[in-house]
C-alpha cells in the first residue's frame, strides 16, 4: 500500500527520510497530454468497433476470420471476462470509474512516456466499457458490454478489453524494470 501512495501520492503524512531530503524535480516535461491522446485514441477505436458491430453484426451470423480459430460475433456481456458476474454489473461499473479517478489522480506526476501510454491505454479501455455499461441496455449502470472478438476455445472481448490488458502488461513490465510513472528509476 506504501509502494501504491508513493507513487500515486496520495499519502497524507511525510516519512522522515522525505523531510530531511530536499524535493527533487522529475526531468522533462509533463505527459499528461500523451496520455490524453491515447486514451482518446484508444476510446474512439472502440467505440467506433463497436457501434459498426452493432449495426451491422448483430442478429446476424458470425464472421469467420481464420476459419474456427477467430471469428467476430456480436455478443452482450453483462459480466466480466467469461460472462463471469452477470449480477455484480453495477459493481464492475464502479470499478471502472474508480480506475478513471486514479489514472486522472496520478496524471498531474506523470513524467514518463511509456508509462503515459501505459495509463492512456487503461483509461481509454475502461472508458470503452464504461460507456457501454451506462448507456446501453438493460439501463443505467447496468449496461452489458459488446464484445465481438471470438478466438476458439477463449472469451468474446472487445478492443476496449484489448486496450486495458496491453495497459496492464506495459504497467508490470515498467514496474519490474524500477521505472516510476514521474520517470524515475529505482533499483528495489
Amino acid at each position: 500500500m506504501a509502494e501504491a501512495e508513493r507513487i500515486i501520492g496520495t499519502s497524507d503524512s511525510v516519512g522522515a527520510d522525505e523531510a530531511a531530503a530536499p524535493a527533487e524535480q522529475p526531468k522533462g516535461k509533463r505527459r499528461i497530454a500523451v496520455l490524453f491522446a491515447v486514451a482518446l485514441v484508444a476510446y474512439l477505436v472502440d467505440l467506433g468497433s463497436k457501434m459498426l458491430v452493432v449495426a451491422k453484426l448483430e442478429h446476424h451470423e458470425p464472421i469467420e476470420i481464420i476459419g474456427d480459430l477467430l471469428k467476430f460475433e456480436a455478443v452482450r456481456n453483462a459480466g466480466a471476462a467469461f460472462g463471469i458476474g452477470e449480477a455484480f454489473t453495477v459493481i464492475f461499473t464502479c470499478i471502472a470509474a474508480a480506475v478513471i479517478v486514479v489514472i486522472a489522480r496520478l496524471a498531474r506526476k506523470l513524467y514518463s512516456l511509456p508509462w503515459a501510454v501505459a495509463l492512456g491505454l487503461l483509461l481509454g479501455g475502461a472508458l470503452g466499457n464504461l460507456t457501454d455499461r451506462i448507456f446501453r441496455a438493460p439501463g443505467v449502470f447496468e449496461g452489458a458490454v459488446v464484445d465481438f472478438i471470438a478466438p476458439a476455445h477463449f472469451a468474446v472481448f472487445n478492443l476496449a478489453d484489448s486496450a486495458i490488458v496491453c495497459g496492464g502488461i506495459l504497467i508490470v513490465i515498467l514496474s519490474f524494470k524500477g521505472l516510476d510513472p514521474d520517470g524515475t528509476v529505482h533499483k528495489d
